[in-house]
């Protein structure tokens, strides 16, 4: 039996650093992930949107490695997400709900598995983001609903519109983890296998829950941009009459 676990520990993590500074068996490698053979029976994945995957490590080897990482990591966690997967050996290649069973866990197998537990994980992740994105943006419509304005001001508007577009950046950064990987394409058991973890891990449904999500967030920010605009522009047309009156006063004044 072998056991994954993948922790979310970061917004990001720095995958050329961690490639200098940690010797092992890499068996794959680009710019946003490194796999490796830490042993017979452990492997270590490493993605650049946050996530490490263990396969068969200790729970103190996992604490070392993450103490390891941690210079490596932009805005590290204090409290990691995780989410274990078990994986067995048996007659045929079939996915439950917290587990798998294949005909042989080759290493390619093992990448297919731990990179779709890592997935699940990063989604968890920004689902717990964009919930609160959508609490926050919920307290100022409500606040609009009772009443009839809104309690934001313009720079802080402008900090909660960047939060969202950085946020739905870096998932458009991470699209790739939901292509299929390259050796699914000439292997069709591996392919199946693919297929069928990202439908026990619900991928595609949690990753437009997401993205549904966000487009809710960006619809309100855009209508109270909208509102804060024409707050303005009264506020500027009362000026200028203002103005104009004073004006107008003085040359009274001045003339009888």
């Amino acid at each position: 039996m072998y056991k994954v676990i993948s922790y979310q520990i970061a917004d990001s993590i720095d995958i050329k650093s961690c490639k200098v500074n940690f010797k092992a068996k890499l068996l794959y490698s680009d710019a946003d992930e490194l796999f490796y053979e830490v042993s017979g029976e452990r492997c270590l994945y490493i993605f650049k949107y946050g996530v490490v995957s263990f396969l068969n490590f200790e729970a103190v080897d996992i604490s070392s490695f993450l103490q390891f990482i941690k210079p490596f990591c932009k805005n590290p966690f204090e409290e990691s997400l995780s989410e274990e997967f078990v994986v067995e050996t048996g007659d045929t290649d079939k996915v439950s709900y917290n587990k798998i069973e294949v005909k042989a866990a080759d290493k390619d197998v093992l990448r297919i598995i731990m990179l779709n537990v890592s997935q699940s994980v990063a989604l968890d992740y920004y689902s717990e983001l964009t919930s609160r994105l959508l609490e926050e943006t919920n307290y100022h419509t409500q606040i609009l609903e009772k009443k009839g304005r809104l309690a934001i001001s313009g720079t802080r508007l402008k900090k909660f519109i960047g939060k969202t577009l950085l946020l739905r950046n870096r998932i458009a950064e991470n699209l790739y983890i939901f292509d299929s990987p390259d050796e699914t394409w000439e292997d069709e058991r591996l392919d199946k296998l693919y297929t069928e973890l990202k439908r026990n891990f619900d991928l595609q449904e949690r990753f437009r829950n997401v993205s549904d999500g966000l487009g809710i967030v960006k619809d309100n920010l855009e209508l109270f941009s909208d509102i804060l605009q024409y707050r303005n522009s009264v506020v500027l047309e009362w000026i200028v009459i203002i103005l104009i009156a004073i004006e107008v006063l003085h040359y009274l004044i001045a003339r009888y």
